[in-house]
């Protein structure tokens, strides 16, 4: 079925426009008077809808029902990565939005050797922002994670840490697992802060040590910086029973 997200204030009890891009998808679609689809607010609450009218640049609808997306994980997770090289955060931003996250953030690190500039960031979030929503549209979540850009990694893990779980995958760590540091999965948001190409540096290690973030191991190999958060994301995912 079509899924299509609105602006929560677009939306209306018994009937919606669908209008701009999401009237142009639908004229692809080819969609007709009786045909269902399904509209979302974007921050978790899917419309049953018939299209009622089609007409040049817009689609009247009628609302059937709505109810919470089956597809958001009982858990919010946040995906924090420090500042990579090319296009490295865009693919970390697609996979995690199909995976299930619900925030993605960017700071810059110690050994970031990407450092975008004020006027280079605005641009880049807003890119940013088009792809978790074409993401989240392709892979019929409920919510468009909202994609973040703090000014330091003291602003970034004081941040991370507010959450149940804080989770600190580092490359040297050798005692607390993953699996171990999940535990038994008691938590309703969980934050992962991932570093750069060249890892975090020993100094914010201990800071994040003294943020009471759980530092923790990925496993023995060594694994890219666009693959971490994926990897961390997805077994966070799994212990909370959203892969199911």
């Amino acid at each position: 079925m079509p899924k299509f997200f609105v602006s929560p204030s677009d939306l209306n009890a018994n009937f919606l426009v669908l209008t701009g891009e999401n009237a142009a998808h639908a004229k692809v679609l080819r969609l007709k008077n009786g045909d269902a689809v399904t509209v979302c607010d974007g921050i978790g609450t899917d419309f049953s809808c018939i299209v009622s009218d089609v007409s040049p640049g817009q689609i009247s609808l009628v609302v059937q029902s709505k109810a919470p997306s089956a597809a958001e994980p009982p858990v919010f997770c946040s995906v924090y990565m420090a500042f990579a090289k090319a296009d490295k955060f865009e693919h970390v931003i697609q996979k995690a939005t199909e995976i299930g996250a619900c925030e993605i953030v960017a700071f810059p690190s110690d050994r970031c050797v990407s450092r975008p500039d004020e006027k280079s960031l605005a641009k880049k979030l807003e890119r940013w922002q088009k792809i978790a929503a074409s993401a989240a549209e392709q892979s019929g979540r409920g919510r468009i994670p909202q994609v973040i850009v703090l000014n330091s990694f003291e602003e970034a893990i004081r941040r991370a840490a507010a959450c149940d779980l804080a989770l600190f995958p580092y490359e040297n760590e050798q005692k607390l697992s993953l699996c171990s540091a999940i535990g038994n999965a008691d938590f309703q948001t969980v934050s992962i802060v991932t570093g750069p190409e060249g890892g975090f540096s020993p100094e914010e290690v201990l800071a994040a040590q003294q943020y009471q973030m759980k530092i923790c191991t990925l496993g023995p190999r060594i694994l890219r910086c666009e693959t971490a958060p994926l990897c961390a994301l997805s077994a966070v995912l799994f212990a909370a029973g959203a892969l199911d």
